[in-house]
C-alpha cells in the first residue's frame, strides 16, 4: 500500500486578493489541481498543506507557486489552470520534449503548447500546403490564423483568404438575412475571433473593406488562381472530393494554404465521401505537403473536452468492431 505524505509551504507576498484569485470561487481552482494531480490541498492563511503520494507533492507545490505568481498579473480562470497544468506536463498524457514555436503578431505573442502544435506551426512555415486534422479544441484553426497574420505583417503574403464549404448541420445559408458576406460570417466566427484578438477589430474591418482579408464560400474559389495569399480552408471535412481537388488546384505562386478539419464531424450526406478523408489517402507521401494529425490529448480546452473526445473515440471503435463481428462471412461456393 502506498504511503501518503504531507508537505507545507508559504505563499509570498501575503495578499488576500491574490489568494482569493488563486483559490477561485468556492476553491474551484484548488479542486481542479487536486483532481488532476490526485492530491489534497488545504490552505490556512498563506500556509499551504498538500497531502498525497511523494512523487506528486513537489509537482503540486510547483503548480501552486506558478499560479500564485500569475495572480499578480491576471485573473485566473479554470481554462488558464488547465493550460498551466498542460504546459508543465502535469496532464493525463505525458508530453515529450519538443521545441516550442512562437508566433508574434502586433497585439499578441502565441506559443505552442504541445509537440503536435509545434510541428504543425513548423510545417506551415516550411510547406506551401498543410493539413491540420483532429478534434475541436486542439488549436489547429487558431494557429493557422496566427501564422496568416504573422505572414501578412512580415509581407510574406499580400492578403489573407478565409473560406469554408457552405454545408451546415440542419441549417441553410439562404435562411439567414443579409448579403453574401453577412451570410457567411457566422460560419467563420472562430477565424474572425482569432483575427480580432491578434489585429484588433478596426484593423480587421479596414482590411476586409480593402480586400486584404477576403471571406468567401468555397464554391466561389472555382476558376481563380490565388497568388501571394495565405489561404485557410476551415471545416474541410465538409468538402466533397471534387471541391477539395478544385481548392488545391487554385493555389498559385507565393501562396500558403492551410486546410483544417475533423473527419469525425462530417455534415455531408452519408452516401457522400468527405474530400478531407479522401485527400489523406491521395496525397500520402507527396513531398512539399505537411500533415499534422491531432489526438484527444492535444486538446487545450477544458480538461473534460479531452475525456469527451476519448469517450466518442471508444464508442466509435466499439461500434465498428461490433459491426465487423456481425457481418456475415462470404461464402466460397
Amino acid at each position: 500500500m502506498s504511503t501518503l505524505h504531507t508537505i507545507q509551504f508559504y505563499l509570498y507576498p501575503e495578499d488576500n486578493e491574490r489568494l482569493q484569485n488563486l483559490s477561485g470561487w468556492r476553491n474551484e481552482h484548488f479542486e481542479q489541481v487536486e483532481l488532476r494531480l490526485g492530491v489534497e490541498i488545504n490552505v490556512r492563511g498563506f500556509q499551504v498543506f498538500v497531502t498525497g503520494l511523494a512523487d506528486r507533492l513537489v509537482k503540486t507545490e510547483q503548480v501552486i507557486r506558478d499560479l500564485y505568481e500569475l495572480t499578480g498579473k491576471e485573473t485566473l480562470m479554470p481554462d488558464k489552470i488547465h493550460l498551466v497544468l498542460h504546459e508543465l506536463g502535469f496532464d493525463e498524457a505525458k508530453t515529450m520534449d519538443y521545441q516550442q514555436q512562437v508566433i508574434k503578431t502586433r497585439r499578441k505573442t502565441i506559443q505552442t503548447r504541445n509537440p503536435n502544435q509545434a510541428s504543425y506551426v513548423e510545417a506551415i512555415q516550411t510547406h506551401d500546403v498543410n493539413f491540420g486534422i483532429g478534434p475541436a479544441g486542439t488549436g489547429k484553426t487558431y494557429l493557422a490564423v496566427a501564422c496568416a497574420v504573422q505572414a501578412l505583417q512580415n509581407e510574406q503574403v499580400r492578403r489573407i483568404i478565409l473560406t469554408r464549404p457552405a454545408v451546415e448541420a440542419g441549417e441553410k445559408l439562404g435562411f439567414l438575412p443579409g448579403d453574401l458576406s453577412q451570410k457567411v460570417d457566422p460560419y467563420l466566427r472562430p477565424l474572425f475571433d482569432a483575427l480580432f484578438e491578434m489585429m484588433g477589430f478596426e484593423t480587421v474591418e479596414r482590411m476586409i473593406e480593402k480586400n486584404v482579408i477576403e471571406i468567401a464560400p468555397l464554391a466561389f474559389m472555382r476558376g481563380r488562381t490565388l497568388n501571394e495569399a495565405f489561404i485557410i480552408l476551415d471545416e474541410a471535412q465538409n468538402t466533397t472530393v471534387e471541391q477539395m481537388k478544385m481548392f488545391l488546384t487554385r493555389i498559385g505562386f507565393g501562396s500558403t494554404a492551410v486546410i483544417t478539419g475533423d473527419i469525425t464531424q462530417c455534415d455531408l450526406p452519408k452516401h457522400q465521401m468527405s474530400g478531407l478523408r479522401h485527400v489523406i489517402e491521395v496525397l500520402e507521401g507527396v513531398d512539399g505537403i505537411g500533415f499534422t494529425f491531432y489526438q484527444a490529448q492535444d486538446v487545450v480546452r477544458h480538461a473534460l473536452v479531452q475525456k469527451i473526445v476519448h469517450a466518442y473515440d471508444r464508442y466509435d471503435r466499439k461500434k465498428a468492431e461490433k459491426n465487423n463481428f456481425n457481418k456475415p462471412e462470404k461464402s466460397n461456393e
